[in-house]
């Protein structure tokens, strides 16, 4: 593999796990943002710094999947969207907790995203 390919790749790996890591971030504070009847406004606001860090990012990586030719977008986005949902999983804490199959049903769930980016993609 030329080193200017995994030089690509890896950019897009990690603007992309950065930016799943920062939207999930997002998700996690917009579910405390209604909290007794009102708005919490501290979550408001960390909730929209994770979105809009992770859609910075985002916006970034398609600059590098277009170079590699992942002009796609349903390539693009569900590499952002297994890197969202592992981010959530992970930062909530509660995937640890869950039992072994519905881990395993998570696990297949991404595999299977896996297989469709392979399988599909353009």
């Amino acid at each position: 593999m030329p080193f200017e390919q995994l030089r690509l790749i890896l950019l897009i790996a990690g603007l992309t796990l950065v930016s799943g890591l920062s939207d999930s971030q997002g998700f996690l504070h917009a579910a405390r943002m209604w909290q007794g009847g009102g708005l919490v406004w501290a979550e408001v606001g960390k909730a929209a710094l994770g979105w809009g860090l992770g859609i910075l990012l985002y916006c970034l990586s398609l600059k590098y999947m277009i170079e590699l030719r992942i002009v796609a977008p349903e390539i693009q986005t569900t590499l952002w969207f297994g890197a969202t949902l592992v981010g959530v999983a992970l930062a909530s804490g509660r995937f640890f907790v869950w039992p072994l199959i519905d881990q395993a049903v998570a696990l297949g769930v991404l595999g299977g995203l896996g297989w469709l980016l392979f399988r599909v993609g353009e």
